[in-house]
């Protein structure tokens, strides 16, 4: 799990309604600042402000791949609000309420506290600036070195309809993951992923198991594409063959299996057999895990899990879908945190650096 980063929100409206403003601003445990924001909202209430001061902070937390958060305000009307000792009465505030709840459900933690307006300096100067200059103030800190610009470059390999593929290529156009896909390969010819990868402009290699005589001749195959397209990351989504990997790829390698392993994992666990057996064991919760791939199904240091309840009315259909809302939380948050380089593997744990 990532170090817990450090959030402080405020807004404010100089009447009420009247010219309002909204900024926060993130830490990480050590206190260096990581952004700095605030938003000129035009006319609206003091509790508009605050609740758009938390919904900016924890958007702009999930886009810098944070995984734990404590964030602390000083309007004790929203945090009594989200903690359930007040009831949300206002039509106006409800929508903004809900668009917490669904941000904050996206952190492994996320901890909302009251704090008073002395202790959150930092946030109240930025909603002042932008009330002052009647438009949107970011003092966020220029990137340390230019080799954080550098996209990384991925290469993802697919069996299936290509879903997972389809979310990383969402979270690069919209710009939440600096990094771009340089190859597709697949094991199957006739997927519809082929044609998704095809039609997404992405290049697409077929390379079958059954066209090569054993399972090092397909290894060296896929190999030897991977170094030709220079990637850096490879993503395993929905890939369901078994490959000897390098080691120049050890640690560079990566796969999300839909529960919560070590358990439902190992050879024949994937898809619907991981959901069916899921409800047959009775679980209340299930989820999703991204870790590093070894030469062995399923092992490998874990970077992220997810969790996500099991109904007792669930299918294996049903239990699915909610399992893969996860997965596209988790997998680009583990692709953030390695192209950032802040993964530490010591043994079988991986440790996130801040």
């Amino acid at each position: 799990m990532a170090a817990e980063l450090i959030v402080h929100t405020d807004g404010g409206s100089r009447g009420n309604p009247g010219p309002a403003a909204a900024g926060f601003v993130i830490d990480d445990p050590q206190g260096s600042r990581l952004v700095a924001k605030a938003f000129f909202l035009g006319e609206t209430t003091n509790n508009v402000a605050e609740y758009t001061a938390l919904i900016k902070a924890l958007e702009a937390a999930g886009q810098i791949g944070a995984a734990s958060l404590t964030v602390l305000c000083d309007s004790e009307l929203v945090v009594r609000q989200l903690d359930g000792q007040y009831k949300v009465k206002s039509e106006q505030i409800r929508p903004l309420y809900e668009r917490v709840r669904e941000l904050t459900s996206r952190f492994s933690t996320c901890r909302v506290r009251h704090v008073r307006r002395e202790q959150n300096k930092d946030a109240d100067r930025l909603v002042n600036l932008a009330l002052d200059a009647g438009r949107d103030i970011d003092e966020t800190p220029a990137p340390a070195t230019s080799a954080q610009q550098k996209k990384l470059r991925l290469g993802v390999l697919i069996s299936g309809g290509g879903r997972t593929m389809t979310n990383i290529l969402d979270e690069i156009k919209g710009k939440r993951l600096n990094a771009q896909i340089v190859t597709v390969i697949s094991s199957r010819s006739t997927v519809a992923g082929v044609q998704r990868a095809e039609d997404a402009g992405l290049p697409v290699k077929v390379i079958r198991t059954k066209d090569h005589p054993d399972v090092d001749a397909f290894s060296e195959a896929l190999v030897r594409e991977l170094a030709g397209a220079e990637v850096d990351l490879v993503v395993q989504g929905g890939w369901l063959c078994l490959w000897r990997i390098p080691p120049q790829y050890t640690n560079r390698v990566m796969n999300i299996h839909p529960a919560l392993l070590p358990a439902f994992g190992g050879q024949g666990m994937w898809g619907h057999h991981v959901h069916e057996a899921v409800l047959a064991a009775g679980c209340k919760v299930s989820g999703c895990t991204v870790h590093f791939c070894t030469n062995e199904y399923d092992a490998g240091p874990i970077i992220v899990q997810r969790t996500c309840p099991v109904e007792d009315d669930d299918t294996p259909d049903t239990l699915a879908a909610r399992v893969f809302e996860q997965e596209c939380l988790a997998y680009p948050q583990a692709i953030h945190l390695f192209a950032e380089g802040r993964l530490h593997i010591e043994g079988n744990r991986v440790k996130v650096k801040p």
